[in-house]
């Protein structure tokens, strides 16, 4: 690991910063496009929707379902002609959309329900009929998780 002195800005650090510095602005004029696009689409779609990228006049759109796709290629005119507007996007003549759903989705909360009197009765039941004695302590175990 080097020390903190023998850092030394060399050609090969300025061409890395240069090459960081055009990355970052290239990711801000991106950014800028994707708030224009959206905002051309209507609120439902919005959602989900992300600008992909503008080229040779085709701009594409990707949705996170198959339904909102259809509804933004339905709509593709007015689309156009909001995104029109704007001079990043005025030699747009062609609208693609592509599907990706989201990797991830949120799951809902568990919900424990509790174990009702009558399911712990028969739990009991069951494990007084059990020759098997770990597997008699179990279903006890489980039959006193009853809820008041």
């Amino acid at each position: 690991m080097k020390k903190k002195g023998d850092l030394q800005l060399t050609p090969e650090s300025y061409s890395r910063a240069s090459k960081l510095r055009e990355l970052m602005a290239k990711a801000g004029q991106h950014a800028d496009a994707e708030q224009q696009v959206i905002a051309a689409l209507p609120p439902a779609l919005a959602k989900g929707s992300r600008f992909v990228s503008c080229r040779e006049g085709e701009l594409v759109i990707a949705t996170d379902s198959a339904a909102k796709a259809s509804q933004i290629r339905f709509r593709q005119h007015d689309i156009m002609a909001a995104v029109r507007e704007n001079e990043l996007f005025r030699f747009v003549w062609k609208l693609k959309v592509k599907v990706l759903p989201s990797r991830y989705r949120e799951r809902p909360a568990r919900k424990i329900t509790p174990l009702s009197n009558e399911n712990a009765r028969l739990l009991k039941e069951e494990a007084g009929h059990t020759k098997d004695q770990q597997l008699r302590e179990v279903l006890e175990k489980l039959a006193s998780h009853v809820r008041d």
